[in-house]
């Protein structure tokens, strides 16, 4: 690899971009400050191919245009880009350059689909796949702070030197398991994910912890505030818990004040934010408490498990986990609780059969197993000797 780039001019970044056109795959990776913004501030971007590598200055080479020249490239459909752990990295893409950088490889996915279990870190995967030990002593970097030392930029760059040797190691994993088709519906979840938490405002309200456990006009409110807090806190420019905490939310939608000095009284909401909107939230929860019913947002039934069916969700974690590891592969890559729990649910005439669980590799490698426990097709037995679980056709009396 020739010597590493620290672009800090337009000039400089369409050099440096002369040099990534033929290349047919990029290794990237992003810095960025997110806690006082609402889209977390871009700072720098590293990319790498097998030849040569940079660390840009983001805000540098932003000062004066268009980036691009860089963003065709970084979303060229004929470029494989590969990143490691890369929703946000992806989703700030998506933010400066208008589309998705496809097709990607994340090699936190891959590794968990081929045994080296579920959300390694990147100088973890780097340990046990080169045997290097990467410095940690930066994980903390303001990246806003100029100027950027030696030390820092080496650092940043050493999140994408070793990425493309890893998919290197990654993919041929994978072909050996067979399982580089899996691994293209995963990037494919992966895809729908960008950009989600920045979804419909109207249905912001489902993230607000708590959410499920009010009552339904209750829950109108809360979906009012929380839409109107995304709108407020996109047009400053600032975090959402900047403008009113989730835990505010969730006390302003189970007891509503009625006007502008009743909120003035709620513990958490801060004066400047009454004097700057009190008119307005008190607005928007009038404007919530005077919908019908019928317009109420729907509360999800809570999930309790029959009597008869304790213990289901448990057996299936445990025969889940037995194939998992019988073909090294992380558990949670395959599903979590909740996804066992909807199973049973379903099974037992309370919930649809339509779930991840049961649709492509999923359902082959381990769905119709656990569908097969369910309806007796198959039963769990341990090994005395070894203690491993094993499914069998049931013995006939």
């Amino acid at each position: 690899m020739t010597r590493p780039h620290y672009i800090t001019s337009r000039q400089a970044l369409h050099e440096f971009c002369s040099e990534l056109k033929d290349s047919p795959r990029l290794a990237l990776d992003t810095e960025f400050v997110g806690e006082d913004s609402f889209v977390p501030r871009l700072e720098l971007i590293q990319i790498a191919t097998d030849s040569t590598a940079a660390v840009i200055d983001f805000p540098a080479v932003l000062d004066g245009g268009s980036l691009e020249p860089l963003w065709d490239i970084v979303c060229n459909p004929a470029v494989q880009k590969v990143v490691h752990a890369g929703l946000q990295d992806l989703d700030l893409f998506a933010v400066h350059a208008g589309r998705i950088p496809k097709p990607f490889f994340d090699t936190q996915i891959a590794a968990a689909m081929v045994g080296y279990g579920p959300q390694v870190a990147y100088a973890s995967l780097v340990q046990r796949v080169h045997g290097k030990r990467l410095d940690k002593a930066h994980t903390f970097t303001n990246w806003s702070a100029r100027p950027l030392s030696p030390d820092q930029l080496s650092y940043a760059l050493e999140d994408v030197t070793f990425l493309l040797a890893i998919h290197d190691h990654l993919q041929a994993r994978l072909s050996e398991f067979g399982r580089l088709e899996w691994i293209g519906e995963e990037f494919a979840r992966l895809e729908d994910a960008v950009g989600e938490t920045r979804g419909e405002p109207q249905e912001r309200y489902q993230r607000v912890r708590g959410w499920d456990q009010l009552k339904p006009k209750s829950l109108a409110v809360l979906r009012a505030l929380a839409a109107w807090r995304e709108g407020e806190a996109k047009r400053r420019n600032v975090p959402r818990g900047r403008v009113l905490r989730d835990e505010v939310l969730l006390q302003l939608a189970r007891h509503p004040p009625r006007s502008v000095q009743e909120l003035r009284s709620v513990r958490g909401v801060h004066g400047s934010e009454v004097d700057r909107n009190g008119e307005a939230l008190v607005g928007t929860i009038h404007h919530a408490l005077a919908l019908p019913p019928s317009a109420w947002p729907s509360v999800p039934k809570e999930r309790k498990p029959e009597p008869e069916f304790t213990g289901l969700v448990e057996l299936l974690q445990a025969v889940l986990k037995a194939r998992a590891f019988e073909h090294d592969i992380a558990p949670t890559l395959l599903a979590t609780t909740s996804d066992l729990q909807a199973l049973v649910d379903a099974k037992t005439g309370r919930g649809s059969l339509d779930l991840p669980l049961l649709s492509g590799w999923r359902r082959v490698f381990v769905g119709q197993l656990l569908l097969d426990v369910l309806d007796g097709k198959l039963a769990v037995s341990v090994d005395p000797k070894t203690g491993a679980i094993a499914c069998a056709s049931p013995s006939v009396s």
